[in-house]
């Protein structure tokens, strides 16, 4: 008798990246012409990031220049929960932007759902913020992480401990 191999849904990311991708972020906001004079910054907090900027358009440019240094450090965008950009003191403007990090309840629901309607075959059991998938074939895990790959789900999803 085979034993059982499986793998976890997760949504995570790597928290050093994130740093990396800021920090580059910080060092092309100081070198770049159109940011030059201006008060443009990131604070990075423990569930979200904190962008303040002189104005809206500064405050959309670093936005995407962020988001360009994310992409390129392997990082998704769906991560990243863009909050309304807000007056602050002084003249100017902070957008808070939260960081997206596991899968709520009614998440990991849905996909352990939609697991069990597509293949039969495999047990999908929900662990805290992930939802662990168990087969006998790892053929039949490796058509499920698939599935969810080319599933265009709100949140980034990874695969790990597969087994």
């Amino acid at each position: 008798m085979a034993a059982d191999s499986s793998f976890d849904v997760v949504s995570d990311f790597d928290q050093q990246e994130l740093v990396n991708a800021l920090d580059q972020a910080r060092r092309e906001i100081a070198t770049r012409y159109d940011f030059k004079g201006s008060k443009v910054g990131f604070e990075l907090g423990r569930e979200a990031i904190v962008l303040t900027a002189d104005d809206d358009y500064r405050a959309g440019a670093a936005k995407d220049l962020l988001e360009s240094k994310a992409v390129r450090r392997g990082l998704s965008l769906k991560i990243f929960d863009w909050g309304k950009i807000e007056p602050a003191g002084g003249g100017t403007v902070r957008q808070e932007v939260k960081l997206r990090r596991g899968l709520t309840s009614e998440q990991a629901k849905e996909l352990s759902k939609r697991i069990r309607e597509q293949f039969p075959k495999t047990k999908p059991t929900i662990q805290g913020d992930a939802v662990r998938v168990s087969a006998k074939s790892k053929d039949e895990l490796q058509a499920v992480i698939a599935d969810l790959k080319a599933l265009d789900y709100p949140v980034a999803l990874q695969f790990q401990n597969y087994r």
